[in-house]
């Protein structure tokens, strides 16, 4: 590699740039897990599992880092399954540039469905006419999309959080709908924000109200099981840790108070970013990650190619999560009892 000229490598990543993409939506592949990482005909990363009927959807985002790139994502992705094991890959779901406010950067993202329709909440990097990550709502019909603009701008800006001090503190939303039928996003970098929806969930009823828990990195995930609220995170303490953990708090309302109750699983393989995804499917719940352990050809895992993962997730009785540990057998072997 290193004695390619440079004008050898341009036209390498030239191709790569032209060769054709899958419509959005179109299905090509399916595909048998067997362990962890999930699936090993692409990167992926940045999980977030939808169930309906009987089905579970998990949207990733497309990790195409070529060579030593940090990040390079252009596009969402959607896997969906009936028992766990064999997954339908439904190609891209949208793309980054699908949102014209838009200019780079399809970071993490999660779908939710109400009133029969599914909205897809996605972190990017706006324009220059509001500079900084946003957050963005597109919509669709079906869970496996296409999934097309819902706003035509911005739900969330940088402006909107001043707190934070870098760019990039606005994004990996996540969605819930409570008992109520209230629905509520969260998101956030460093600090960790809440909002409540619109019923028109394209606009923010009410204030930002910030919810940092202990060591809150990015990557929040809402759910409720009982009487319990759940906010599951990628942690990270600074003073004694390199890469991230998962992290999580409870709470009896989703307005709190939150109760930091530990860490939940170390970080994944060979990966400084770890971004947890929670479902329950079928009779089990499930924590979706990623690591870095997959490679592709001549492409090794890393920060920018990473691979998601699936364990099982069990609770104690008074509602704490068992410490879950990361394995490349995941779910393919029944859970300890």
């Amino acid at each position: 590699m290193a004695n390619r000229h440079p004008w050898c490598v341009l036209l390498a990543l030239s191709l790569v740039l032209l060769l054709p993409r899958p419509a959005l939506g179109q299905a090509s592949s399916v595909i048998t897990a067997t362990g962890n990482p999930l699936f090993h005909d692409r990167f992926t990363a940045d999980p977030a599992p939808l169930v309906v009927g009987d089905r579970l959807y998990l949207y990733v985002g497309h990790d195409e880092a070529q060579r030593d790139e940090m990040f390079n994502m252009r596009e969402w992705l959607v896997y969906s399954t009936a028992d766990m094991t064999t997954w339908q890959y439904h190609g891209p779901i949208m793309r980054v540039s699908d949102f014209k406010w838009a200019k780079a950067d399809a970071w993490a993202a999660q779908a939710i469905e109400k009133d029969g329709r599914f909205r897809f909440y996605a972190a990017v990097e706006h324009d220059q006419t509001h500079p900084g990550k946003a957050i963005g709502v597109a919509v669709s019909d079906s869970p496996s999309g296409p999934f097309v603009d819902a706003k035509g701008a911005a739900l969330i800006t940088n402006e909107m959080t001043p707190k934070g001090t870098h760019s990039w503190e606005d994004i990996d939303p996540t969605v819930f709908t409570d008992d109520d039928g209230s629905t509520w996003i969260a998101w956030g970098n460093r600090q960790c924000y809440i909002a409540r929806l619109k019923p028109n969930m394209i606009e923010l009823d009410g204030p930002i109200t910030e919810i940092t828990p202990p060591h809150f990195e990015e990557g929040p995930w809402l759910h409720k099981r009982g009487p319990l609220y759940y906010l599951t995170y990628a942690s990270l303490d600074r003073s004694r840790h390199r890469d991230e953990k998962v992290s999580y708090a409870t709470a009896p309302s989703i307005q709190g108070p939150w109760t930091y109750r530990g860490e939940l699983t170390g970080s994944g393989k060979y990966s400084f970013t770890i971004h947890p995804g929670i479902a329950q499917f079928k009779g089990n719940w499930y924590l979706f990650l990623h690591n870095a352990a997959l490679t592709i050809g001549d492409q090794n895992g890393a920060t920018g190619r990473r691979a998601v993962t699936v364990e099982y997730l069990r609770y104690n009785e008074d509602g704490s999560i068992k410490p879950v540990l990361q394995t490349d057998a995941g779910i393919s072997v029944p859970p300890a009892r």
